[in-house]
Parts: structure tokens; sequence; C-alpha cells
């Protein structure tokens, strides 16, 4: 085998093709990945944070985010081969609302791909979905089985993202944390300060939930407790206002849930509100209006300009993305436009009365900053209602689990994981960020979670702590 190596790698030295060399190397990765594929896992919740996107340092047809997307690809290759060799993994996995749903959403994605205005993009598109849905969600809820695993998937990621903040923190240092520079002091790891605030945001609550897990080593707690201080001050930092309002809403999730309070409470005061603010729409409305304050590097001024519908920019900008995607989905209500095609094709839709400063011609300003009505105008209402599925099973999911789990530690772990998915669920109605692994990997992480503890501590209200 050696002298058949040496013989291959000559070759490629007199043809110039020296890629072979990197032979052994994709070798011992392959083994890695057959042999520990949970630290794997582990491993790509670490880099993740520090992943670069190599389009931006070569030309490029398409971007990939170095070296975290690769390892994403590998691992979901090992998921489709341990499937198609017979792997009993596959009829446990499928067994829960939550899996059903993510797959019947990729089936639909997949299929109004072969519908898009641009085929391509939506490939591109489905694949990056792919490749972050089955490695973190389907494969993850098999490692976190083990709440070992969980453990170090989680802190992996809170301590790199602690490096990415103090990175960032120190470079805006040098610009007196003023407002316009905290919009790309993150760069080149993240793209800009609002996927830096909404990830910082959902690993957040995982961070303080952890620091309550009864079995953690003192140095490991004490690093916790310098993470959850210095992504507090990330996330302040930011100025993004949709984080802050997210973790307002976490909070208020957490009360729900841990002072269990009755379900149909919580239903009535819901309907409630929703009836109060259908009935004074019009009255809410023009007190909006009359909000004039734009944001601001003083942090009072910038929360008080979460309201301003009239002259700020940013929010203005959001709601002449909202109604070209509404727009959008009239035209093509049933297959959309294609996953991943909103900003190249919602230019033609904006209106005279609803372009701001920062409107573009061209369209090319990015996506429908939201969740929910990205899938609506790209994949149709039947792309709408798998999100509102998801949104829905997780609650139910994680309701369910908090009434019915005895283990201190795995409880915790749920409600942490479920209101960090909730500070999401909320930031989705102003920004939409699955298609970045910044956030899908916490994210699909933190759901497999849920669903692990689901299938695995139905029988006896716990989950295996395996070291």
């Amino acid at each position: 085998m050696s002298l058949l190596y040496a013989l291959l790698l000559s070759l490629s030295i007199y043809f110039e093709f020296y890629y072979v060399a990197l032979l052994p190397l994709l070798l011992l990765s392959a083994w890695f990945i057959l042999k520990f594929p949970a630290y794997v896992l582990i491993a790509i919740s670490f880099f993740t944070p520090f992943s670069l996107n190599i389009a931006e340092f070569y030309d490029l047809p398409v971007g990939l985010m170095i070296p975290s997307e690769p390892m994403l690809i590998s691992l979901s290759l090992l998921f489709l081969f341990l499937l198609l060799g017979g792997f009993r993994l596959f009829q446990i996995r499928m067994d829960h609302s939550l899996l059903v749903i993510c797959a019947l959403q990729i089936l639909w994605m997949s299929f109004t791909a072969l519908t898009s205005e641009m085929p391509l993009v939506s490939l591109k598109y489905c694949l990056a979905r792919i490749w972050f849905v089955l490695p973190c969600l389907f494969f993850g809820v098999y490692v976190f089985r083990n709440l070992k695993h969980f453990y170090w998937f989680s802190i992996s990621f809170i301590f790199s993202c602690s490096l990415v903040v103090i990175y960032t923190v120190t470079r805006h240092s040098g610009y007196g944390f003023d407002k316009d520079s905290a919009h790309w002091v993150m760069e080149p790891l993240f793209r800009d300060h609002t996927v830096y605030g909404a990830v910082l945001a959902l690993v957040l609550p995982v961070n303080i939930g952890l620091l309550f897990i009864r079995d953690l080593q003192p140095l490991t707690r004490f690093l916790l407790r310098l993470s959850a201080i210095i992504i507090v001050l990330g996330t302040i930092l930011s100025y993004t206002r949709a984080a802050w309002i997210s973790l307002v809403v976490g909070f208020l999730i957490f009360l729900v849930m841990y002072f269990k309070l009755n379900v149909r409470v919580i239903t009535m005061l819901t309907i409630t509100a929703v009836l109060v603010l259908g009935f004074s729409w019009e009255n809410l409305l023009m007190t909006l209006e009359k909000n004039k304050q734009e944001s601001s590097d003083k942090l009072e001024e910038h929360i008080g300009s979460i309201s301003n519908v009239s002259s700020d920019a940013s929010n203005l900008e959001r709601i002449n993305r909202w109604n070209c995607a509404w727009q959008m989905f009239l035209e093509r209500p049933i297959t959309g436009w294609g996953p991943g095609t909103y900003q190249f094709v919602y230019a033609p839709f904006q209106m005279a009365k609803d372009r701001t400063i920062i409107s573009t011609n061209q369209g090319d300003g990015g996506n429908a900053h939201s969740e929910y009505l990205g899938p609506l105008c790209e994949q149709g209402l039947a792309g709408f209602i798998w999100v509102i599925m998801l949104v829905v099973f997780t609650f139910v999911t994680a309701f369910r689990l908090n009434g019915t789990i005895v283990d201190f530690d795995t409880r915790v772990i749920v409600i942490s994981c479920f209101i960090g998915l909730t500070t999401y669920f909320a930031h989705g109605l102003l920004n939409n960020f699955l298609d970045s692994d910044k956030a899908s990997v916490p994210f699909w992480g933190y759901m497999a979670m849920l669903v692990s503890a689901d299938l695995y501590s139905a029988k006896n209200g716990s989950i295996e702590r395996r070291a």
C-alpha cells in the first residue's frame, strides 16, 4: 500500500497535481469521523464562530464557510451512509413530530427549488439547509442521548463566542464604542451586528442554564460565569435592538415555565392581548408614528428608537421588505419564487411610499428580514405553514417535557434550550439567519436536545450522563 501511494504521489508531482498529497489527511479525517462522530459534532460547534467565508478571500462562484461547512458536509455524508447501510438509528430518530416536520419542510423546499425563478440559487440554499439539519438535528438527537455530549457541544460554542466577543469589543473600543462601528467590528467572523446579536441572544440562556448543572467542574463553572458576563456585554454593545427584544421575550417565557403557569390561563391571556391589540390597532399606530427617536450611540435613546416607524430608516426598510414579501406571495402563492431567491427578485415589488434612504434600485440589500415571511414568498403558503408548525410543536414539546422530566439537570437543559430557541423565534419576526452556520449550528443543536430528551427520557424522566 505504501509503495502504491508513493508511486501515485510521484505521478501527481510529475503532472503537477499536488492535491494527491492530501490523500492521507483525507483518509485520516474519514476514519476519525467514522470512529468519533460525536467529537466531530463538538468540534464543529467550537469552530463555527471562527469560520470564514472563503469567497471573501478568493474569487469563487459560491461562498463556503471554512472550516465549519466542510465538516458539516462530511458529517451529513456519514449520516446518509449510516442510513443506506441499514443503521437502525433512522427508525428511532424519525419517531418524533419535530423531526417529521423538519423532514417534510426540507422535502417541500426541495420541490419548490425545482419550480424556482433561479434553480441554481435555490439548489445551493437547499443543500446548505440539508447539511445544517442532518448533522446538527438528526444526528444530534442520537449524540445527545448522552447529556455530557450536549454539555461539551454547548460549552464549545459558548467559549468560542466569548472569544469572538473579546475580539469584537477590543476592536470596538478603538472607535469609542459608537453605534456606527458596532455594525462591522465583528467582521470577518460575523457578517454584521444583527446576526452577531442574534447568536449571542440564542446562546446566553444556555450559558446561564449550564451554571445550574450540579456536577460541573469548578474551573468549567468559573469559565461559564465569565463567558456569561462577556456575552451579556457583547449583546449590549452589539446595538442589536431585535436581540434585546428577543431576550425580554425569552425571559417572560422562562417565568411561565419556571412557575408552571396554567396553559389555559396563558392561552386566554394571549387571546385577550390579541383582541385588545386588534381593537386598538389604529390608536397604537398613531402613537408609534409620533415616536421620532432615531437610533443613537446612547443606549436609552437606541432602545427608544425600537418603536419608531415614522423616521428610523432601519425600521422603515424592514416594513419595505415585508411589504415586498407579501406582494411576492400574492403573485406566486403556491410554490413561491424559490428558496434563497428573495434578495435577487424583490426589487420590482418595492413601492415608492415604502422606499427609504437605504433602499436599493437593484434590490441587492439582503433578505426579507423575517424567518416567517421569507419562506412565505419563497416557498408559498406551505413553506410558511411548515415554519409555524415547527414553532408550535417546539413549544408543545418543551412544555410537555417541563411537566414530565424528573431529573433536575435534564430539566434545566431543556428549559435553557427552549428559551434560547424562543429568543430566535422572536428574533425571526425581524430577521432571518438560518442560512448562516453561525445561527444554524446552535439553533438545530438545541432543538436536537429537546427531541433527544423527549425520546430518551420518556421512560424514567431522566437522560443518561456517561463520561
